[in-house]
């Protein structure tokens, strides 16, 4: 019997981006998953703030768990799944830990660094090897599962959010090693609900100790993240084969079926062109394109069949909503400006082009194909891959389109 194709989106609330936890409303996530629902999608992926789920290494918020489990009421009520992941971790620019996880001083071109909610000037123990940040990682694991396990609002269980991001693993047995041993704590409480972990780009563009082979060998399914916008081997920022050749390649090197977890791409106002826009972001020149609203509504009409021909799970888009104007002037808003605009909705709530197009595509009721009907054969091993990845993804990419 084929599966469906699941159609998803990534979630922060508008009005509240990262500061949800540690500011909740149960009816601001009601507004908003109904919204979800209208459109005909179906898993919803949410990011567990490590400090706001552990304010120590030996507690986990009794507070921020209830909370959970009414996002997971909510959920149910309205016919979606969750993808929960933990340890967040990087998210939308800069790195968010909990004061007691600070250590030392940051690594050199180390990224923003937010902790009590105030940009601070710290380096961090390395969560794949220290023992007193497995030993609270354990516990954040054990806990929240635990308790929702057996929750019909529960879909997935992920183990992180570009975890390269925040920290890389020393070597790739480490990397391997720490996925090996939190899935299998998950699997102890939980052997139903599937679990993975949310690698991106930098897992096929480098070797950052999370080799997709390696990762997802140890969980049920692969992911991953990526934007032609952020590659410069792409054929421009709105290329609509790049998203599903990085799908087809993690397929191919690690043997498991892969989810597109995380794709989309930032807006300008209604009406206005596509631009690229130029500001100064954490001290740096940044350039940013933006796409009009109707050339991204096209750019996504255009990848999703492209999804379902090489094999592809499903598609999560980034991100829900636009942020509020008063969430500006705050992390990560304030320096990485284009963070403001990747949503659904716009920040007054009101819905983008490309809602439409995801909504017309659910209502096709696409299915996983057994056997793709664009299935490269790359001929290359993953340990022949990541003696060069960079080089060997460009080539495999010219070899995709050819």
């Amino acid at each position: 019997m084929s599966e469906p194709f699941v159609l998803g989106v990534n979630y922060w609330p508008r009005r509240k981006a990262m500061y949800w936890w540690s500011n909740f409303d149960r009816e601001e996530v009601r507004e908003e998953f109904a919204i979800i629902r209208e459109l005909g999608l179906k898993m919803v992926r949410i990011f567990l703030l490590w400090e706001d789920f552990q304010p120590a290494p030996d507690v986990v918020s009794t507070e921020s768990l209830r909370n959970l489990e009414t996002v997971c009421d909510i959920a149910a009520e309205n016919g979606l799944g969750l993808n929960v992941t933990f340890f967040t971790g990087h998210m939308s620019g800069p790195n968010w830990a909990p004061g007691w996880l600070l250590q030392g001083a940051p690594l050199p071109k180390a990224r923003q660094l937010v902790s009590g909610g105030q940009v601070v000037n710290s380096g961090y123990r390395n969560p794949y090897t220290d023992p007193l940040a497995l030993s609270a990682e354990r516990l954040q694991l054990s806990t929240v599962v635990s308790a929702l396990k057996d929750h019909p609002g529960i879909a997935v269980w992920n183990l992180g959010n570009e975890p390269d991001i925040f920290a890389v693993p020393p070597s790739d047995a480490d990397g391997q090693n720490w996925v090996r041993d939190m899935t299998r704590l998950i699997k102890e409480i939980d052997p139903k609900h599937p679990v993975t972990c949310g690698l991106h780009v930098a897992s096929l563009r480098d070797n950052v100790g999370l080799r997709v082979d390696q990762v997802f060998a140890e969980t049920d399914f692969g992911v991953m993240h990526a934007y032609p916008m952020y590659a410069s081997y792409a054929r421009g920022p709105l290329d609509p084969d790049f998203v599903p050749f990085t799908c087809a390649l993690t397929r191919y090197l690690s043997g498991k079926p892969v989810l597109m977890e995380e794709f989309g791409g930032c807006t300008v106002a209604p009406g206005e062109p596509s631009t690229t826009w130029n500001w100064l972001a954490y001290g740096q020149p940044r350039e940013q394109f933006m796409a009009s609203e109707e050339d991204f509504a096209a750019y996504i009409q255009a990848v999703l069949p492209r999804l379902v021909e090489v094999g592809a799970t499903g598609a999560l888009l980034w991100c829900f909503a636009d942020y509020i104007p008063e969430l500006w002037n705050r992390p990560p808003c304030e320096e990485s400006r284009h963070e403001r605009f990747f949503g659904l909705v716009r920040p007054d709530g009101s819905l983008k082009p490309h809602a439409e197009v995801l909504r017309t595509f659910a209502a096709t009721q696409p299915i996983v194909l057994p056997t793709p009907l664009k299935n490269p054969v790359f001929n290359i091993t993953p340990d022949e891959y990541y003696q060069h990845p960079f080089e060997n993804m460009v080539k495999l990419y010219s070899q995709y389109l050819s």
